[in-house]
């Protein structure tokens, strides 16, 4: 579906990776334990949640940061690709070696080496879960705040390398906001330290924050100072129906007034409720045209009060069908609407292109209401839900894998979409990333003399062009 990008040496000869030298060399840095070779055991490696297979012709594990460093001076030498990849959960390809080469696993390098209590941090290294670190944080009391959806399969390194996003940003921020400082393997393989165990922290440039989100086009993350807070004693979620998506995003704004910071405010479309209630019949009305769901925590008096208070804004502003949570069950329950949409929407068409764009909150509505118009031109079947809170919006385009004109339909309204984010004053990704499967629309939401500042660097970190190529620009 997606047109790769072929690797360029810069004029040099490039040495492929499956070369029997350098797969001598790569054995003798990690050991032949930890080096797959044979072609069908690297084939899992060379796809992520788009499902496009680009096999890479070796996978090494190394243990340490030392190994990758020594991996990529090779790489630089001999010249050949290297893409480094965590839980291979992403929806862009970031992981994914389009251009072959090699693949680094950091699944060896998964441990907690520090938990601070008195401090609020944690050290760790980039292939621990995320589903792990945040419940050896809980276990002492504590809050790791990122939670993308893919928490349970997904590396922390992997979620620095995307910045990614989840549920709990209208509160606690995106992934970035919760790393104070990083080892990093450049491209070249230098081992560098940026920022540090401090929250303040201003010698020099901001070096961390240009490594959060960097795909790993710059350089390999091999250990990780995040910030953890004291873990809220109670949460709480309220659940509305709405008859336009127009009221539902409205009363967003009616909760700042009233001194309210909701830890999550997501929102689902009449498409998405129609997918879900055909399978799973959770009693929604026929006059939902939107939900929402708003949570928050904090302490338990604090949590009662707010819910209560989210609960009169909700009705206040056309909210109906409202159910606020009383207990812990009874907030799963309230998130298994939202949790039911992906696999709902497979009875649409056999393949779903997941997209997230970005608009200021306000201009949410329009946002959902132009794409429908979209989809309509083009006769694609879109469905949309998401972080509201944020105006961050999953927009999903349904199509029949086997039917090449479908396909195109949907890459078609793909694009339209993108410019209609980038129209509302918001741009073609909010947590996703870039990737090979949205290089091709950077310039929609990147001016060339920025996009010129961004080439230049990663040529000044990856003169030759090894780490992770054929991603974000072409």
């Amino acid at each position: 579906m997606y047109e790769s990008i072929h690797f360029r040496s810069r004029g040099r000869a490039v040495t492929s990776a499956s070369d029997p030298g350098v797969i001598a060399e790569l054995t003798a840095i990690v050991g032949e334990d930890n080096i797959i070779v044979d072609p069908a055991k690297v084939e899992p490696y060379g796809a992520d949640a788009v499902k496009e297979k680009f096999p890479p012709e070796a996978v090494l594990f190394p243990e340490s940061t030392q190994q990758i460093s020594e991996i990529l001076k090779l790489a630089n030498k001999r010249l050949f690709p290297v893409t480094a990849r965590g839980g291979g959960v992403g929806y862009t390809g970031g992981a994914v070696p389009v251009e072959g080469g090699i693949v680094i696993g950091t699944d060896r390098m998964n441990r907690i080496i520090e938990m601070n209590e008195a401090d609020l941090y944690a050290v760790c290294q980039p292939g621990i879960r995320t589903i792990e670190l945040q419940e050896a944080a809980a276990g002492k009391g504590l809050l790791f705040a990122p939670d993308p959806a893919s928490y349970k399969d997904s590396f922390i390194g992997g979620n620095i390398a995307e910045n990614a996003g989840g549920m709990r940003t209208p509160k606690y921020g995106v992934t970035k906001h919760s790393v104070l400082g990083l080892e990093v393997v450049t491209a070249t393989g230098e081992i560098i330290r940026t920022g540090g165990k401090t929250v303040k922290n201003v010698v020099g440039f901001d070096l961390t924050g240009l490594m959060c989100g960097s795909e790993g086009m710059l350089g390999i993350i091999t250990e990780a100072t995040l910030k953890l807070i004291p873990m809220p004693e109670a949460t709480s979620t309220v659940r509305a129906s709405f008859r336009s998506m127009e009221a539902a995003c409205e009363v967003l704004t009616r909760f700042t007034p009233e001194g309210l910071l909701p830890m999550a405010m997501e929102v689902i479309d009449r498409r998405s409720v129609g997918a879900i209630e055909e399978n799973y019949a959770f009693g929604f009305s026929q006059d939902t045209e939107a939900v929402l769901l708003v949570a928050v925590d904090g302490d338990r008096e604090q949590v009662e009060r707010d819910s209560r208070r989210i609960e009169q804004i909700l009705r206040e502003n056309g909210g109906f069908d409202i159910i606020r949570s009383e207990n812990k069950e009874d907030e799963d329950r309230l998130w298994d609407a939202r949790r039911a949409i992906s696999p709902s929407l497979m009875r649409y068409g056999s393949l779903k292109i997941n997209e997230d764009v970005v608009v200021p909150r306000s201009k949410v509505p329009e946002l959902i209401r132009r794409i429908d118009g979209i989809g309509e031109m083009h006769g694609t079947f879109i469905a949309n839900f998401g972080h509201a809170g944020d105006g961050n919006i999953h927009v999903n385009f349904m199509c029949d894998r086997e039917d090449p004109d479908s396909i195109e339909r949907a890459r078609r309204s793909v694009r339209d979409t993108f410019e209609l984010a980038v129209e509302l004053g918001g741009t073609i990704s909010g947590e996703h990333g870039i990737g090979y499967v949205k290089a091709p629309y950077l310039g929609i939401a990147v001016d060339p003399a920025t996009l010129e500042v961004m080439k230049g660097i990663k040529k000044l970190f990856d003169p030759n062009g090894i780490l992770n190529p054929g991603k974000m620009f072409v």
